[in-house]
């Protein structure tokens, strides 16, 4: 089994710099105001669920699945082996950016950095999962599709 988790520095920084400021600006607000202040901390609120639900990336692969889930796992995606026919490492434009999102090569699923991993499914469907380790989650697929992968093989 190959699991590996990605942090997404670059969006928990963002999004930590983006409720620095907006924490910055509630400080000084006037005591009167309410309403700005509701605003404020119900964006607060918001940016914290998005660090959390897409501030990190999991992937897994078994003998059986490849299964990948942002954060505690509200979001993820599943994938039988017996359905990936071609596995390759490849790297992102730039502009294809991070999260979950369509791109010119099927769906992307990515919290950091330009590298990936392309799938390509028996229905003709292509997913990317992005990754810090292209080489050993392609090669932890493709031991998987070839059913060379043991019970609890770390990689």
């Amino acid at each position: 089994m190959y699991q590996h988790k990605q942090t997404g520095t670059v969006v928990l920084g963002c999004i930590g710099l983006a409720a620095a400021v907006m924490a910055g600006v509630l400080a000084v607000l006037p005591p009167g105001e309410l309403a700005p202040r509701l605003i404020l901390i119900g964006a607060l609120i918001a940016f914290a669920a998005v660090a959390l639900c897409f501030g990190s990336l999991t992937v897994q692969v078994s003998r059986d699945e490849l299964n990948v889930a942002f954060g505690p796992g509200l979001v993820r995606k599943s994938y039988l082996i017996a359905d990936i026919t071609e596995v390759s490492a490849v790297r992102n434009k730039w502009w294809y950016g991070w999260g979950v999102r369509y791109t010119p090569h099927g769906w992307l699923y990515n919290v950091s950095g330009l590298d990936a991993v392309q799938i390509s499914l028996r229905n003709g469907r292509k997913y990317r999962v992005g990754t810090d380790q292209p080489q050993l989650l392609a090669e932890a697929i493709d031991k998987a599709i070839k059913g060379e992968m043991t019970a609890r093989e770390d990689i």
